[in-house]
């Protein structure tokens, strides 16, 4: 009787990528650290792995982990909550201290979004014009804050409000300071999202703040989804986590627009 031929180095990395896919399209999001412990295997494979897929369009490479590599559809809201959230939230601080008492504010739907809206909380007097419901739960306990929450269609898997109502309700406003997050940021300075009607309201947020703060971590820069929303040259300033790449870096100095870098 034949023994069964050994099983190749090659064939067994083949098929770890393979439930690599599988759980990539599962989960929409999984980290290196999660990967490593399931497969037995060290964090650096994975990290080799993920290359690998992420260069064959198979999953998307992120920090941290892997995503869905699709251009027409966002990981799940609640991966997205989890996603970054430390850095998120050191984003979130450095913008609440540029944010003055006494403003008044556009903030959209976004989980970077949300994590301003909780790192704003100890403010005064602020009135706070919002189309993300969560946002709008994070503040209505503040007593010195006045909330505007706008009409539109609730979508029910991140609390977001869209259509032509959420736009009508936020151009009826001139606010100081817009603060709004992006999907992706193509190598162009084109800011980039999912879903028209989102897109939509911020495009309104833009055209009706004196200030708009645009709140994003690194990833964004290496996510390319479907649907324009402007150019990062419509913004007064970017936050982050890490220095943008440097076409960013020049695009941005070129237009006098503030870099702030919120490092660990």
């Amino acid at each position: 009787m034949s023994r069964p031929r050994p099983v190749s180095d090659q064939q067994k990395n083949e098929a770890r990528r393979a439930e690599i896919v599988a759980l990539v399209r599962q989960r929409g999001f999984v980290t290196i650290g999660a990967l490593a412990q399931q497969f037995g295997v060290t964090v650096q494979t994975i990290r080799r792995d993920i290359n690998s897929l992420s260069d064959e369009g198979r999953v998307a490479r992120y920090h941290g982990g892997a995503g869905l590599p699709s251009s027409v559809e966002n990981i799940d809201y609640s991966m997205r909550r989890v996603m970054n959230l430390a850095e998120k939230e050191r984003i979130a601080r450095l913008v609440a201290a540029h944010v003055p008492a006494h403003s008044s504010l556009f903030i959209n739907i976004g989980t970077t979004t949300e994590a301003v809206a909780r790192a704003l909380v100890d403010h005064e007097d602020l009135h706070v014009i919002t189309n993300n419901l969560n946002v709008a739960h994070l503040l209505a306990n503040k007593t010195s804050f006045r909330i505007v929450v706008t009409g539109g269609s609730v979508r029910n898997r991140d609390g977001g409000l869209v259509g032509q109502a959420a736009c009508d309700t936020i151009g009826k406003f001139r606010v100081d300071i817009g603060i709004i997050g992006i999907s992706g940021i193509d190598a162009d300075g084109t800011l980039l999202d999912y879903d028209y009607d989102e897109v939509r309201a911020a495009q309104t947020i833009l055209a009706n703040a004196r200030q708009v703060f645009l709140v994003t971590d690194h990833t964004k820069f290496s996510r390319r989804p479907l649907v324009r929303l402007g150019a990062i040259t419509d913004v007064s300033a970017l936050f982050t986590d890490q220095p943008p790449p440097p076409g960013i870096r020049a695009l941005l100095a070129t237009h006098g627009i503030a870099i702030h870098v919120a490092t660990q």
